[in-house]
């Protein structure tokens, strides 16, 4: 086996070993959410679902403008999750662990994870700060 593949295998199963626990925040009428978190259970994420009427109050406290805001806000190792952003572009945050406050998938965009409608959209996971800098692309989803 060669010696990337060996450090590959190694990455994932201390991932699985040490699961990080990601704090959800959602509309309690929110189906699309309720997907979402099934998707990061499914890729090995322990998850705190909390379902309630103030999560506009936890994105304007974690610091989501509108322009990034999507339907659920969630927190994991101090970093913010806005919107549909798939787990492995998570784990790869929690893996490098960048100078950001968190990602963002902004809107409700089809074929995200938790908004498989059969339509698939193209979309960017986005990387932002709390300080004046724009969102920067952290990860693209584009159709062929």
């Amino acid at each position: 086996m060669p010696l990337s593949m060996i450090a590959g295998l190694a990455v994932s199963l201390s991932f699985a070993q040490a699961a990080p626990v990601i704090e959800v925040h959602s509309d309690p009428h929110c189906g699309c959410c309720s997907d979402w978190v099934s998707h990061l259970e499914e890729a090995g994420f322990e998850v705190d679902h909390h379902r309630h009427d103030g999560v506009r109050a936890i994105k304007i406290e974690h610091g989501v403008t509108p322009e990034l805001a999507s339907c659920h806000t969630a927190l994991v190792e101090g970093y913010v999750i806005e919107g549909h952003v798939p787990a492995a572009d998570i784990q790869r945050l929690l893996e490098e662990r960048p100078a950001i406050a968190g990602l963002a998938v902004p809107g409700m965009p089809h074929g995200s994870p938790g908004m498989e409608t059969g339509r698939v959209d193209d979309y960017a996971v986005l990387g932002f700060t709390h300080d004046a800098r724009p969102p920067a692309i952290f990860s693209e989803y584009l159709q062929p």
